[in-house]
């Protein structure tokens, strides 16, 4: 029987000001998959963790896709996947996209390797769309490109991989829920042109920096005048996290995805440990857990794992 195994890391999205468009693989956390191609047209989910999400395939990220792939090829095979989630559902850090990008590589690595990556991208978005009742591309981009993906177009797909500069990113998971699908609801339907123009300024100044490696500019782009000052107020103590990692050295930072995990960028490690034992000590005075995670940005994104 074919199989493979998976490591389908976390993933920033927006990285503040781009919304939707920008996405960052990071090293951890990360998900553990494996997939079986069966002879039998059945999919057959299994879940190693304790979330409680649904393993019926058309109410499971990772079932609509392989349902959507099945239908694509008129296939006759089905899968069987087991899945270890160590991104938690609802963190910000790609957690459905972790498990779509796994559906998605998995079934064509068993299938012999025939879609490109902007195909993956494409029938991934459909477990995004299942989880948030939108397709979008911004964290899958990133863990199928692995560094940092600008997605041009979601339809058609058209990713553009970006350089990964050499920076560490500090990233702290509150353990208090936002649904991304909520999340978006709060969103302003309108906005002034002279903020649409400050977030282009700042957007064009963001992709600039990370392909020029200037990290001064880097630092000046990544404000969000849209999105981040109506997210925010879903997030326990985010100012003052903000404002305290700005403090000890930070580049900048700002909501992952639609929150509550907050990260930060920092040229140097020293100053992302520094962050770190911060963030953790902010929440721990108000008595909610956290998980605080450093890493580098990760270049490849999703592993396949070799026995």
């Amino acid at each position: 029987m074919k199989k493979v195994k998976l490591q389908v890391p976390a993933t920033v999205a927006n990285l503040v000001c781009g919304f939707d468009i920008l996405g960052m693989a990071i090293h951890e956390p990360f998900d553990e998959m494996e997939l079986k191609l069966l002879e039998t047209p059945e999919i057959i989910i299994k879940h190693k963790d304790h979330f409680g999400l649904s393993e019926e395939p058309s109410k499971n990220v990772t079932g609509v896709v392989l349902l959507k792939i099945q239908e694509h090829l008129n296939l006759k095979n089905g899968f069987e996947v087991i899945i270890n989630k160590k991104i938690k559902p609802g963190s910000g850090l790609g957690s459905s996209a972790a498990s779509a990008t796994g559906a998605a590589v998995g079934a064509n690595e068993l299938l012999g390797n025939i879609f490109t990556k902007e195909e993956l991208v494409h029938f991934a978005m459909f477990g995004e769309e299942l989880a948030s009742g939108v397709k979008h591309a911004d964290n899958i981009a990133p863990c199928i490109f692995g560094g940092i993906t600008l997605v041009k177009s979601s339809n058609p797909v058209d990713i553009i991989p970006l350089n990964s500069p050499d920076l560490f990113v500090t990233a702290v998971h509150p353990q208090v829920e936002v649904k991304t699908s909520d999340a978006r609801q709060i969103l302003k339907k309108n906005i002034l042109l002279k903020d649409a123009i400050e977030q282009w300024g700042n957007i064009a100044g963001l992709v600039a920096g990370i392909q020029k490696n200037d990290f001064g500019l880097i630092g000046r782009s990544l404000n969000d005048v849209i999105v981040e000052p109506v997210r925010s107020i879903l997030i326990p103590k985010f100012n003052e996290i903000k404002e305290k990692s700005l403090e000890l050295g930070a580049l900048g930072g700002g909501i992952s995805g639609s929150g509550p995990s907050i990260f930060m960028l920092s040229e140097k490690e020293e100053t992302s440990q520094k962050i770190a034992k911060m963030m953790k000590s902010v929440y721990e005075k108000i008595e909610i857990e956290s998980f605080v995670y450093v890493s580098k940005i990760n270049p490849s994104g999703i592993k396949i794992i070799e026995d």
